[in-house]
């Protein structure tokens, strides 16, 4: 019995240790964020990552520092949700939300396309806003269903 399991154990020691290299190495989990955690990361501290969501997705634009640090032309964007200003393409502090009403067919479209292209493509997510999942009262919403929220697709996102 105890010559059985060695085996077993070995052989799938063996396995393991020559797949060993085709296993990526695991990122950072995902995490949430509250409105009040991800006003932390808004490019004003040097050393700090800097994100930014979109559509309920927490990205770090840190390598876009040029674009989003301290002083940079997009830093409006960085620390909170702004997908509302991503599609329509300004910066107004009125469009500095996650707030997706009565934007245009063509907006809709445009913040898909630059959520995929631009935002997907070149930044890790690192973590979803509270809001797409929880309550006002901070317990779970039971009714969400992410795949149910406009212009939103769970299979791109992972």
């Amino acid at each position: 019995m105890f010559y059985a399991r060695s085996v077993v154990l070995y052989a799938l020691l063996s396995i393991c240790s020559s797949n060993e290299s085709k296993i990526k190495n695991a990122q950072k989990p995902v995490r949430l964020f509250t409105e009040e955690e991800l006003q932390r990361y808004d490019g004003s501290e040097d050393g700090q990552p800097i994100y930014m969501a979109i559509k309920g997705v927490v990205f770090d634009v840190t390598t876009g520092k040029e674009f989003y640090g301290k002083g940079a032309p997009y830093n409006a964007l960085v620390g909170k949700d702004s997908t509302r200003a991503v599609a329509k393409m300004y910066l107004d502090p009125a469009d500095l939300t996650y707030d997706t009403t009565g934007l245009t067919e063509s907006q809709l479209q445009s913040l898909e396309q630059i959520f995929k292209g631009t935002y997907k493509a070149k930044y890790p997510i690192v973590g979803y806003t509270s809001r797409r999942v929880l309550n006002e009262d901070g317990s779970p919403n039971i009714d969400f269903k992410p795949e149910d929220q406009p212009n939103f697709t769970i299979k791109d996102e992972f």
